[in-house]
């Protein structure tokens, strides 16, 4: 299973990482013909993953798709170059950001490929209790889905909310009455707006 190490029978030997550099060296072969053939086949598919079975008797495929494609062709094609079984698999978009790594705008490595064991529900409403500008190059990650992090102080925001008027409403603050123009929900504080005079900030008592 993914995550889990099996029995250690010894330490890398330079044989052992030669053999395992030339697997991967046949795995990213055996990816750049799929995609050639299935760009030539004119398939829908975003092949971006090999397995080769040890002994080079199996080929599995990941893919991400948004419809419904037949690819016998292709699995004809891969069968006869690599002279192995042929397995597709397909997963979503996020399972494919999870197998394949990177860097989230946040500068560390994707909480998916690192230490996320399931995919939570993310929703849109968790950034506008964030207060987060609805601006899908900022608030989505690298699988193009609503990043996963909007959830982890989701809970928190709403509990501090509580305590706090909502935008748009009129509030009595030591300066007069004014509307709530928006909020720092952390810090408790609101930003009122007066009709006469410049905008100020006020923690609610």
């Amino acid at each position: 299973r993914e995550g889990v190490i099996g029995r250690v029978i010894r330490k890398a030997e330079p044989r052992d990482l030669a053999r395992a550099e030339q697997e991967e060296r046949r795995e990213d072969e055996a990816l750049a013909f799929a995609r050639e053939r299935a760009r030539a086949l004119g398939l829908p598919v975003k092949l971006f993953r090999v397995d080769l079975g040890q002994g080079g008797d199996r080929a599995l495929f990941f893919f991400s798709c948004e419809q419904r494609v037949d690819f016998r062709g292709l699995v004809r094609d891969l069968a006869a170059h690599l002279r192995a079984r042929i397995e597709m698999r397909q997963v979503g978009v996020r399972d494919e950001a999870k197998m394949t790594g990177g860097i989230g705008s946040c500068g560390r490595e994707l909480c998916c490929s690192t230490y996320l064991a399931h995919f939570a529900p993310v929703s849109i409403k968790m950034a506008k209790h964030q207060r987060l500008v609805l601006n899908p190059t900022k608030i989505a990650g690298q699988c193009s889905r609503l990043k996963c992090c909007l959830a982890y102080e989701d809970e928190l925001y709403v509990e501090l909310s509580k305590n706090l008027p909502k935008p748009g409403k009129k509030v009595e603050t030591p300066e007069g009455v004014g509307r709530v123009d928006d909020l720092d929900v952390i810090g408790g504080r609101v930003r009122v707006s007066f009709f006469e005079r410049p905008p100020m900030t006020f923690a609610p008592s």
